[in-house]
């Protein structure tokens, strides 16, 4: 999963926003794979560190530092918050809506997402920030979903997700294929 959104080297992030089911297994990947997550306030901390273990939670930091490159964002990201990053910065939205872009001298970076396959009808686009036959990756999963006739939902907090990457296994199946900028990302760094 964090192979979408984040590139081969970077060594932190920085995660900011509610803290959701998405919020929680991307920061589980990320610290399974040594890279280290900060969060800004101590409540997010909490909640993410009672769904990692052993060495893992090594790799959770609370902080005060807005330096790392990378931001992760979701909803409930501040302008304030937004004025506090170093210039350069990239904001990677985990949420279904992407932040309001707030400088001009960051990136700012779409929701999750895929591109539809040529063999799908129909389907011109969904979101009015995202460019045709690309779709954000909630409707990706709702669909593949369907596609492979499973009946588990994944709705609400206390539901544990889908293994994320029987998911992206049979997105790609399917034909959709990942939005994939993180050649952008490393240009920039």
């Amino acid at each position: 999963m964090e192979n979408c959104i984040i590139p081969v080297g970077i060594k932190e992030v920085l995660v900011r926003g509610q803290i959701t089911k998405v919020a929680r297994a991307i920061v589980r990947s990320l610290c399974q794979n040594g890279i280290k997550v900060m969060v800004l306030r101590e409540e997010e901390h909490c909640m993410l560190a009672e769904f990692l273990a052993g060495h893992c939670m090594e790799n959770l930091i609370l902080t005060t530092n807005y330096s790392p490159m990378i931001w992760l964002v979701g909803d409930g990201l501040s302008n304030e918050e937004q004025k506090m990053a170093e210039q350069g910065t990239h904001f990677l939205p985990f949420s279904q809506f992407p932040p309001t872009e707030l400088r001009k001298d960051c990136f700012y970076h779409t929701t999750p997402a895929m591109i539809i396959p040529d063999s799908a009808q129909n389907i011109d686009s969904c979101e009015n920030w995202l460019g045709r036959r690309v779709m954000s990756a909630w409707r990706v999963g709702g669909i593949v979903h369907a596609l492979e006739g499973w009946e588990e939902h994944e709705c609400g907090l206390d539901v544990p997700m889908v293994n994320s990457h029987r998911a992206w296994e049979a997105a790609l199946r399917h034909g959709f294929q990942p939005l994939v900028y993180f050649s952008e990302i490393k240009k920039s760094l």
